[in-house]
């Protein structure tokens, strides 16, 4: 079962690489310019925090991780300390992170009390304007989901049509948890390093 899993998430692993490089090319085509990493490096902790602390979502304390990594060459190099940041966090903090994300569609965006990027995240694929039918598929899978591996269902759904997200609830449904758990942290990376694209080159 282990080695399954793992080689499951090695695909997967190659596969969300190739989208986060089709993703970066997406967001950065109107680009302004570089980030101005002078002005990040020179920043205090209590102004790190309040900038990026909102990057890994409801998680400040992976900016707070990150901050100790600086001075950082260049927005590579802050995510990665971001990423490496979570990455060596106890299961159970890295199994928060995941819990802090909002089903998709559902009663945290019927709530209105999503965050501002996530809200701007699912209303690209359409997940703000389903069907009743659409509506009722989605809150099933949810609520499979979160019953089967005890955390919500992650995807970068900026590299996902409407359908193709359902394609992979569907698929991802019938794995175990452990091919789940690095399935959800392998997409927050990625979500998380468009996050910071937008936020620092206009993307």
């Amino acid at each position: 079962m282990i080695d399954r899993a793992l080689a499951s998430a090695s695909w997967l692993i190659v596969f969300l690489s190739c989208a986060l490089a089709l993703g970066l090319a997406m967001t950065t085509k109107a680009a302004a310019g570089p980030p101005d990493m002078a002005s990040i490096n020179t920043m205090d902790r209590a102004g790190f925090v309040r900038k990026f602390g909102g990057i890994f979502e409801k998680s400040p304390w992976v900016a707070e991780k990150a901050f100790e990594k600086r001075p950082f060459a260049s927005l590579d190099d802050l995510h990665a300390a971001m990423v490496m940041a979570a990455k060596n966090a106890p299961a159970a903090q890295q199994l928060t992170l995941l819990q802090n994300h909002p089903d998709l569609a559902g009663k945290e965006a019927q709530a209105g009390t999503m965050t501002a990027s996530s809200v701007a995240e699912q209303a690209s694929a359409g997940l703000n304007a389903l069907s009743a039918a659409e509506m009722r598929e989605l809150s099933a899978l949810n609520a499979a989901y979160k019953a089967k591996f005890g955390f919500p269902f992650i995807i970068a759904v900026r590299m996902y049509t409407k359908e193709g997200i359902f394609f992979e609830f569907k698929r991802r449904l019938q794995n175990d948890t452990q091919t789940e758990f690095a399935n959800d942290l392998q997409n927050v990376y990625i979500i998380t390093r468009l996050r910071l694209n937008k936020m620092l080159e206009g993307g």
